[in-house]
């Protein structure tokens, strides 16, 4: 039996309403799409991106009543609001088949793999962790994750302390504890990201070995390897307070660069660092550096 989706099209100022009126209306999910081709690429911190002009897409089971769903909406939203509203059925073949295309099995550099729920590793006698692409914010299929994946992978962290700042699923602390780190600190400015690095990191069962917390709740520690993949504008603002939590000789990992914005952040950075060549994966970056 299909699925059924219910788009509507509106903007930025509106969208929460949208999305609180689709949920009442029985929709399992709701998800937001960009209705005019516009990027967005820096976000100030702590601030939720969405774009001026929004398709917001709720999707029901098949048995859902349409006709009463539809009928919440209007008293929702009013009938002129509905103008654009447009109904689509996918099939569960065509559903699995989106879903399996998205989120596949990775590797990373010699030993991880990153696996969706579902799915059995390729590769058992890998470093494999488990991930929930429905509750994560990262999955490694976006090229500054996977660029800080490989580079974790490539190093001994054996009795390493990691601070993930800017941890969103926590895929990077999980990943490094899988590849043998003693400990993480996982630090976000949302309370959700905070839920999905405890879920996931229980889900792999290292979830004694983190400790997560808001920005201003960090304690007084100092890294053997501090990653953060966040955006270039956090970065270059972040650098006191990352070099303060990275031990003398402890290594830096950033990205969520962009190629020319590399060396605007890798000069924000000297102070503390001594900076490598950056590493560049499609139009994004990896900064590497060692706390001086």
């Amino acid at each position: 039996m299909p699925w059924i989706q219910l788009s509507l099209q509106t903007d930025s100022k509106h969208f929460e309403q949208y999305e609180d009126a689709l949920l009442e209306a029985g929709a399992l999910s709701v998800t937001a799409s960009d209705n005019a081709d516009q990027p967005i690429l820096e976000p100030a911190p702590g601030e939720t991106p969405i774009w001026e002009d929004v398709c917001v897409t709720g999707l029901f089971e098949a048995d859902t009543d349409i006709k009463q769903a539809i009928s919440i909406l209007k008293h929702s939203l009013g009938v002129d609001k509905l103008s654009t509203l447009q109904q689509t059925e996918l099939e569960d073949q065509e559903w699995a088949r989106a879903w399996m295309e998205h989120f596949q099995p990775m590797p990373f550099g010699q030993r991880l793999w990153v696996c969706p729920d579902g799915f059995e590793p390729p590769e058992p006698d890998a470093v494999n962790m488990r991930l929930d692409p429905g509750l994560a914010f990262g999955t490694g299929t976006h090229p500054t994750t996977a660029l800080c994946l490989e580079w974790l992978d490539g190093q001994p962290l054996e009795n390493c302390t990691i601070l993930d700042y800017g941890c969103g699923s926590g895929i990077l602390a999980i990943a490094a504890l899988l590849l043998g780190a003693q400990s993480a600190y996982c630090v976000d400015n949302d309370p959700q990201a905070l839920t999905a690095t405890v879920d996931n990191a229980d889900k792999n069962q290292v979830v004694s070995q983190i400790k997560t917390c808001l920005p201003d709740e960090l304690p007084d520690i100092q890294s053997d390897v501090c990653v953060a993949n966040i955006l270039a504008g956090p970065l270059k603002s972040l650098a006191p307070t990352l070099a303060l939590h990275t031990r003398p000789g402890g290594r830096l990992i950033l990205s969520g660069i962009l190629r020319d914005q590399a060396e605007d952040v890798r000069q924000h950075y000297q102070q503390w660092f001594d900076m490598r060549d950056a590493v560049f994966k499609e139009d994004w970056t990896r900064l590497e550096g060692i706390r001086k």
